[in-house]
């Protein structure tokens, strides 16, 4: 099991090709923060219940392209819980929590954003919205108990009862496609409909390597072995924060054994099945584009 980062070309994968600087150095300098809150090109993009505010525009009405509503400091209550994102060229760019009740936009589903955004805009949503649900999750220590209060615009919350600095957390979880031969291994997990299948999953452990997470995941859910593993592409997740780490995994067996509590259905599948799932012709559903899985899928069919 190894050459875990041999493929060097990394395809595009949605959530991913912010244009904006983050500006690590800027976050640890309070002055800097409040001048950049104060600048009159700095702009806020709101989300209400973790859903981001989209601009309403005619088109939008109809059905059309999205976009994000950026808005002036004065359109944000002056306490909304509120993190820096970065520069956009010289601009400052934030994002809080704070009803869309009287702004000129809509609260839309992070996901229904993610399929409509390109450019990088959807990677914006993601940074945002991951950075914000983690503040409304850990507003205490997880030491001591007492209250924490934010620093570094939104990048640390510390604790003056015992010192203990918090991190924003990313969960890393694996997603791999099991490859034997001319053939793919696909399958769907319980909560999935009927007829939906995807490449398996599951989170990295404690002491463990991505590529034996790989091996171990592939064994408990469908009892499968493995030998080479080879890195794809990875994908920041937000809901509520994960890295998706997709790999080609090479199968050294084929029979399969489920584990029901996991998986209801797996199946081998040829280059062929896909292409017919991808382009909607097929007897079963392949992942939205939006999703690492159809990378994975996309990847190996032109491979």
């Amino acid at each position: 099991m190894t050459d875990l980062f041999e493929h060097v070309r990394t395809p595009k994968v949605g959530f991913t090709g912010s244009t904006l600087d983050r500006a690590d150095a800027l976050r640890r300098d309070p002055a800097a923060l409040i001048a950049l809150r104060s600048d009159p090109r700095a702009r806020w993009l709101v989300f209400d219940d973790l859903k981001p505010v989209m601009a309403t525009t005619e088109a939008s009405e109809m059905g059309g392209a999205l976009d994000l509503l950026w808005c002036h400091r004065s359109d944000v209550p002056h306490d909304a819980l509120t993190v820096f994102l970065g520069l956009d060229g010289d601009a400052p760019r934030f994002a809080c929590v704070a009803p869309a009740t009287d702004l000129p936009g809509r609260a839309t589903d992070a996901r229904a954003v993610g399929a409509q955004l390109d450019d990088g805009r959807a990677a914006i949503v993601a940074q945002a919205r991951s950075l914000l649900d983690w503040h409304l999750r850990h507003k205490f220590c997880a030491k001591c108990g007492a209250q924490t209060e934010m620093q570094k615009a939104g990048y640390v919350r510390f604790c003056a009862a015992c010192s203990t600095e918090h991190f924003p957390r990313t969960d890393p979880v694996v997603i791999m496609l099991a490859i034997h031969g001319d053939q793919a291994l696909v399958g769907r997990g319980p909560q999935f409909p009927r007829g939906f299948f995807s490449a398996l999953a599951g989170f990295v452990e404690h002491g463990e390597s991505l590529e034996e997470a790989v091996a171990r995941e592939l064994n408990e859910e469908v009892g499968i072995n493995i030998g080479r593993v080879r890195y794809i592409a990875s994908q920041p997740w937000p809901f509520p924060s994960s890295m998706m780490i997709g790999a080609f995994a090479e199968a050294t067996s084929t029979e399969l054994t489920l584990d029901r509590a996991e998986i209801a259905e797996a199946r081998w599948v040829s280059r062929d099945e896909v292409r017919a799932a991808m382009a909607g012709n097929g007897d079963w559903h392949a992942p939205p584009p939006l999703a690492i899985a159809h990378t994975l899928l996309a990847e190996w069919i032109a491979d």
